[in-house]
């Protein structure tokens, strides 16, 4: 089968709608199409643009070439977490003592009754 837009990870069918509202309908559009004139399309920042783009690109290749594939790639997950997975992101609370006000105020609180 004939890979479509939708087949990008990270297109649904609202952001094929969008793209067909602005007249991009085909893969071969999406590929020819600047990081600038998709970044005006509703849904799309200019790394968005960026990555569809090139993912566009790929995919027409992989078909010119013969070797289509319909199983999604490792790269299109670390692209949208920006390469942090979920390790990094509870490593940030370690590193902040994962207190919030309460446990800076409780700390407060255990100086001031010492004090008496």
């Amino acid at each position: 089968m004939k890979p479509t837009i939708i087949d990008i990870p990270g297109i649904g069918p609202a952001a094929q709608g969008t793209l067909a509202e602005h007249g991009i309908r085909t893969l071969r559009k999406l590929a020819g199409t600047s990081v600038t004139k998709l970044a005006t399309v509703p849904g799309f920042s200019e790394a968005r643009a960026g990555k569809v783009i090139d993912a566009a690109s790929d995919l027409l290749a992989s078909t010119v070439s013969g070797i289509a594939s319909t199983a999604p790639d490792d790269t299109g997950k670390k692209d949208k977490q920006g390469g942090k997975g979920k390790k990094d992101k509870k490593g940030k609370k370690g590193k902040k003592g994962g207190k919030g006000k309460k446990g800076k105020k409780n700390k407060k609180n255990k100086k001031k009754k010492g004090k008496k």
